[in-house]
């Protein structure tokens, strides 16, 4: 094990930033030369502060032309790195005899290796034309332009890469008019929550049954009303006659869920309640209730407190939207967000959950579900706490690694098979509405090579509170952070 230690060259770099208290000044360049280490022990730098790759021409194997090429597990690194804005940076002296090839005439007597700028007309010197190493640049440029482009929802979302964002608390706060906008626009969620609902009216009533029987559908928390659109466009589809009532304690989205009917002439079919759904007394009950009180952990914004509460509205066999979720979590590295965490210099930060859109990460395993809650919940004692004890065991092939903490997941069935999850192996396609949750550790926890981490995540409800706990008991024991609560819960 001492032996394959001193051939990592991660475990050298690991030892070092070790050494400077994991300066956030400090990055690492490597050295690409013609032989790879395996692909998942390469995937360790992706949450390492990689600046750029030095790449020697001897790293180059020559194609049936005589012009240079990498072999695939270069091409593959590259193409990885190149997402991850890592420079490459060739080196070495020139090793494929090329003929060079005439440059295109840049006008009329222009002399060669110059061009002449299409604005100005200035002739400038362009060296890079007679440079030693342009084929090799040339065929970087070739394997950059192979890469695929990032879809639109991916460069808008591109400015929240590995930036720290606070949980949501929409119990104790109104949101904002803009907040609201941004989450109407996953049209991939409400998709899913319409053909969700559309799946339950088909089931509850027969065709026989479609003329005469109302279905009465509540949504609680309706926000600005892309619910209740969703709803009435299901019922349309399924040919079911649907009464709605729109439950939301925000006075300043009740004005737009009033402009929605208004335009849509749905004034007849749905009723708008302002009010905060725990406390309101419901006239009837409903055959379906819909909500969307999922946070980034599942029930980090207080889902099941919520739906317990409004699930009286509900009849014995009625059917809540959705029916289940599932908290997954996966140890972390993140170089940058640890560094970020300890930039505000307290405790406080490292014993707060965040929303994060990862992007320079590694997870150490494959995320393991955690808590799970079920709707309606019709238990005598209804107790939201949880427990979760997980163990992640690393083959030794999979060489050290850092852990800076937890990267946290969720599965939702929203009806039987109909999903929305953040979960990476079952990921909705094109669904943004939800980023992942990075639980820190206040100090980084280093897992040799072929050991275990055991972690302990604890989901705490107070009268008035409900937070998180989180430890590690392997390879060492870390203690627990947020006791009690002391520095984030979300408020009831």
């Amino acid at each position: 094990a001492a032996a394959a230690r001193q051939a990592d060259s991660w475990e050298w770099w690991n030892q070092f930033r070790s050494l400077t208290d994991f300066h956030n000044l400090l990055g690492v360049v490597l050295e690409l030369g013609p032989e790879l280490p395996p692909p998942d022990l390469l995937d360790r730098w992706l949450g390492e502060p990689l600046k750029a790759v030095l790449l020697p021409t001897s790293s180059f194997s020559t194609n049936k032309r005589g012009y240079p090429l990498l072999p695939r597990p270069h091409q593959e690194l590259l193409a990885k790195l190149m997402r991850y804005q890592v420079q490459v940076v060739l080196t070495g002296d020139r090793v494929h005899d090329i003929p060079p090839e005439p440059s295109p005439p840049a006008g009329p007597g222009a002399a060669p290796g110059v061009v002449v700028d299409a604005v100005t007309g200035i002739a400038i010197s362009n060296p890079g034309e007679q440079h030693p190493l342009r084929p090799y640049w040339e065929y970087l440029c070739y394997l950059f332009r192979k890469l695929d482009v990032l879809p639109d929802q991916e460069r808008l979302e591109s400015d929240y890469r590995d930036y720290l964002q606070a949980p949501l608390q929409p119990l104790q706060d109104n949101l904002e008019s803009q907040t609201y906008e941004t989450f109407e626009k996953d049209v991939t969620k409400y998709s899913q929550y319409e053909e969700a609902v559309y799946r339950a009216l088909l089931d509850r009533v027969p065709p026989e049954s479609a003329g005469s029987t109302v279905t009465t559908l509540m949504v609680v928390g309706a926000g600005r009303g892309p619910l209740v659109r969703s709803s009435m466009r299901a019922s349309e589809r399924a040919g079911r006659r649907l009464r709605v009532f729109a439950v939301e304690k925000n006075p300043n989205a009740i004005v737009h869920i009033q402009e929605m009917l208004r335009k849509e002439g749905w004034e007849e079919q749905v009723s708008i309640v302002s009010a905060d759904m725990r406390h309101w007394q419901a006239p009837e009950q409903a055959d379906i209730l819909v909500s969307e009180l999922l946070g980034s952990f599942g029930d980090n914004e207080l889902s099941p407190e919520c739906l317990d509460g409004a699930q009286r509205f509900l009849k014995a066999d009625g059917v809540s939207i959705p029916q289940s979720y599932t908290s997954f979590m996966a140890p972390v590295t993140s170089h940058k967000l640890y560094n970020d965490v300890k930039a505000y210099k307290d405790v406080d930060h490292f014993e707060t959950p965040y929303v994060v859109k990862f992007h320079k990460h590694y997870l150490l395993g494959p995320p393991q579900p955690i808590f799970t809650f079920n709707h309606p919940n019709w238990a005598d004692h209804i107790d939201n706490s949880r427990y979760g004890r997980f163990k992640f065991e690393r083959d030794a092939s999979l060489g050290g690694a850092v852990m800076h903490g937890f990267a946290g997941y969720f599965e939702c069935a929203l009806y039987k098979d109909v999903t929305l999850n953040t979960h990476p192996p079952t990921h909705t396609p094109n669904m943004f509405s939800w980023f992942p949750i990075f639980f820190p550790l206040r100090e980084p926890v280093y897992v040799p090579r072929g050991e275990a981490v055991e972690a302990h995540m604890w989901r705490c409800c107070a009268a008035h509170k409900v937070w998180y706990e989180w430890s590690v008991t392997a390879p060492v024991p870390v203690p627990v952070h947020n006791i009690g609560g002391r520095s984030y819960y979300v408020g009831l």
